[in-house]
């Protein structure tokens, strides 16, 4: 296995014996990156040597034959730990570069996205003609789907810049009671159009959270989302926001289509959509819980949920005071 040692003048070779900071260019736990694996098999070789060397010391009385078993036993180990961190290796850099190709990709598709968006637009609003009825129709099927389109690139480049650490995170005293009221109102006009009614109850004396605000708000969204949008004929959402310990605790209940048991287990994982969801709802792209767990786990938070199927679910995450 070939480790190539790079000058340079921030940190020199010494930089690329820092397996904690290079770990994290991968983005994958000290125990998976490849030095580290090679480092501790390096270990695991000598003193297994060391033991062998005792116990064969001990009982055979051919010091040739208790060098030679020796020796054999250290390149057998000495060649499984070469092919397991060779694997690792390869699999921390295929990691590496889907996260940036994610990133590279989804920026790139952002612009002529928005172009597009503007465009339609424009065509609708019908300062370049007039837009006979039939026309309009296919401009608003354009329109939607371009902004679900829209809606995957963003979950993709928040999944990449969280996988990769490079998310923003600007931490500081806030009401969550404040932020849910104020996502509540933008999203009225949603809930009204799906026949679904929203109720907020707070404590009275809550505390205030530390935390990022713009990604709680994320979390809040993605959450009440999937609750109208899941909502059937008549929905009724309640949102409770109240102190439990050190923590907030933010709750959001629905009387939707529930989660069936099977599919609970995979619920944070990314791209999943339950089958019975997907029969109500074909929109989504899958990634709203996947990031909002990250994102919560990110602020050293709990999530999880309760449901049952043609019942209802109730998600709920918690967010330390300090």
């Amino acid at each position: 296995m070939c480790y190539t040692l790079e000058m340079n003048p921030q940190g020199g070779m010494l930089s690329q014996l820092n397996i904690f900071a290079r770990s994290k260019k991968y983005n994958i736990a000290l125990w998976q990156y490849p030095e580290f694996l090679f480092l501790m098999m390096g270990i695991i070789i000598i003193s297994s040597a060391l033991i062998t060397y005792a116990i064969g010391n001990r009982y055979i009385q051919e010091p040739l034959v208790v060098a030679l078993f020796i020796l054999l036993l250290v390149t057998i180990l000495f060649i499984i730990s070469v092919i397991i961190t060779r694997s690792f290796e390869r699999l921390a850099e295929a990691n590496r570069m889907k996260s940036e190709f994610i990133s590279v990709v989804s920026h790139q598709l952002r612009s002529p996205l928005s172009n597009l968006r503007w465009i339609i637009e424009l065509l609708m609003s019908g300062k370049l003609g007039k837009i006979e009825e039939k026309q309009t129709e296919y401009f608003k099927i354009l329109k939607e789907n371009n902004a679900r389109m829209q809606e995957l690139i963003s979950d993709l480049l928040i999944i990449s810049r969280l996988e990769s650490a490079k998310l923003p995170l600007r931490k500081k005293l806030f009401s969550i009671k404040e932020l849910t009221e104020e996502l509540v109102s933008g999203y009225m006009p949603f809930a009204k159009a799906s026949n679904v009614e929203i109720n907020l109850d707070a404590e009275e004396k809550l505390l205030e959270v530390f935390s990022d605000p713009s990604q709680i708000r994320l979390v809040i969204e993605n959450l009440l989302d999937n609750a109208i949008r899941y909502s059937r004929d008549k929905g009724k959402i309640e949102i409770r926001i109240s102190n439990k310990n050190k923590d907030v605790l933010l709750s959001i209940k629905d009387n939707g289509v529930g989660i069936p048991q099977g599919d609970q287990k995979y619920i944070f994982q990314k791209f999943f959509r339950s089958e019975n969801v997907m029969r109500y709802q074909t929109q989504g792209s899958g990634l709203g819980l996947y990031i909002s767990k990250a994102i919560i786990g990110g602020a050293k938070g709990k999530i999880g949920f309760k449901s049952e199927e043609n019942k209802g679910s109730t998600f709920w995450f918690t967010i330390p005071i300090k």
